[in-house]
């Protein structure tokens, strides 16, 4: 059913993924039921509920806000208004901002992060990537679908993304959407778009046969996979649209470029140990 997917959506597989074959979850899980690990490993995407108090949140985001207001200054008043796929007063990326702030790290850290990790990743687990993305008010700013291991093809494939809601993420100011199932076929050939990259040859805006919106309150997480196609829409309101998103991969993860270079993915500075041996580091 997949691969007929993937012609429906003029999808086609990374050429440098050429044996991958997903990897279920059978456990003991420390916190995923069964029937998230099922979830997990049918459609590459769950809900974790009230994962995180509120007061946590509040406090990440006050420390957030003043990084991603100097990033947009400096895209606005050094780049022209626009920078890759950042655009002024439109949608901000503010990276690696555990190497700047205590509290992320320690965010980072958390215990239910150090749960999820184990259970979908194993013992030995380092943060890969974090990111704040804001966005503001503007109805035509879709984010284009794609895989996270579309940007930087990553082994193994597989890896971890958890997507929190700084603000409450809703239909009308740009939630995410997932294409469950695709995540099985690895990593797809992405494509440049004016907004980012896609692996789908569709409009951007278009809302493939399937596609399942993932409405997330504060304290959720949205667990997905590296491999789970995904999108945001359109921000339809009057406020901005906050989310952090953290990413974990195994330790010893390497980021393998077009030519077959590799690089591991291990400056401890942003992509430091969160847990060895199952223990927090």
């Amino acid at each position: 059913m997949s691969t007929g997917m993937l012609e429906a959506l003029g999808a086609r597989r990374d050429e440098r993924n050429a044996d991958f074959c997903w990897r279920p979850h059978r456990g003991p899980f420390r916190l995923l039921t069964q029937a998230q690990a099922r979830r997990y490993d049918e459609r590459g995407f769950f809900i974790l509920r009230d994962a995180i108090p509120r007061q946590a949140i509040e406090t990440l985001m006050r420390e957030i806000d003043p990084f991603e207001v100097e990033a947009e200054n400096f895209v606005r008043e050094q780049a022209g208004g626009e920078l890759s796929i950042m655009k002024a007063g439109a949608i901000s990326f503010t990276t690696h901002i555990v190497r700047r702030s205590q509290i992320a790290r320690d965010f980072c850290k958390s215990q239910v992060f150090l749960d999820l990790c184990h259970d979908t990743l194993g013992q030995d687990v380092r943060l890969y990537w974090d990111q704040a993305v804001y966005k503001k008010p503007d109805a035509a700013r879709v984010f284009p679908w794609h895989q996270d291991n579309g940007y930087a093809y990553v082994e193994p494939q597989q890896y971890l993304t958890c997507w929190v809601p700084l603000v409450d993420a809703t239909l009308e100011n740009g939630c995410p959407w997932i294409v469950p199932g695709l995540h099985r076929e690895g990593t797809l050939v992405h494509q440049q778009r004016p907004w980012g990259l896609q692996c789908f040859d569709i409009d951007s805006s278009d809302i493939p046969v399937g596609a399942i919106a993932a409405p997330a309150a504060v304290g959720d997480i949205v667990v997905f996979s590296s491999l789970t196609p995904h999108s945001t829409g359109p921000n339809l309101t009057q406020s901005v649209r906050k989310a952090y998103i953290v990413q974990f991969a195994p330790d010893g993860a390497e980021i393998v470029g077009a030519e077959g270079q590799r690089v591991l993915a291990a400056d401890d500075k942003r992509q430091f140990m969160i847990m060895k041996d199952g223990k927090r580091v």
